[in-house]
């Protein structure tokens, strides 16, 4: 006799029971090879079947995990959307009425500059990238790392190099700005 998917219906595979079994079930974990019962046993091997016996506790969540998408892969949403700061320069406020405020493509681009920091000019933050400090500078941090930068680019411990010296003009430039700011704001 044929069922309604089209198969021969086969015995019960329980043991010891001769009835039609119009039920399948699988017979392990590949679901791969199935068996037959009737709706007695179907019933008593569904409530024995568990579908993780003799997986590790990490398989199963990671089984677990995979089955929330039905075993597709997935990719993180917005990977690769860029952050919305980038598109703020898109927009034209040629009164200036969006200055300082989120929708100032210029203070957001410094607000996620690193090096920059606030409250100092764009010449004493190029100094303090130059002599590779971080905000707040004291004056004697400030000598510290400038002696320690001069140790190490004088032209004399060089062997009178060009580059020593050019890079040498750099630092110096850049601690008598961090200097003069820093005298003139403690006095």
């Amino acid at each position: 006799m044929k069922a309604f998917s089209g198969r021969e219906t086969a015995k019960c595979a329980w043991a010891n029971c001769s009835a039609e079994g119009k039920f399948r079930a699988p017979k392990n974990r590949s679901l791969t090879e199935y068996q037959d019962f009737c709706l007695k046993h179907i019933r008593a091997y569904n409530a024995r079947w568990n579908f993780h016996a003799g997986l590790a506790v990490d398989e199963m969540e990671s089984e677990i995990r995979s089955s929330i998408t039905w075993d597709r892969p997935t990719w993180k949403i917005g990977g690769t959307i860029p952050p919305p700061y980038k598109y703020r320069k898109k927009i034209l406020d040629p009164l200036g009425l969006g200055a300082g405020t989120d929708f100032d493509a210029s203070s957001k681009k410094r607000a996620h500059e690193p090096w920059l920091y606030r409250g100092y000019t764009a010449a004493e933050n190029i100094a303090l990238k130059t002599l590779d400090l971080a905000a707040p500078v004291t004056v004697e941090s400030l000598r510290r790392r400038y002696m320690a930068l001069v140790k190490q680019h004088h032209p004399d411990t060089n062997g009178g190099s060009r580059e020593a010296e050019r890079r040498m003009k750099i630092i110096n430039g850049a601690y008598q700005t961090l200097r003069a700011s820093l005298t003139s704001s403690t006095t």
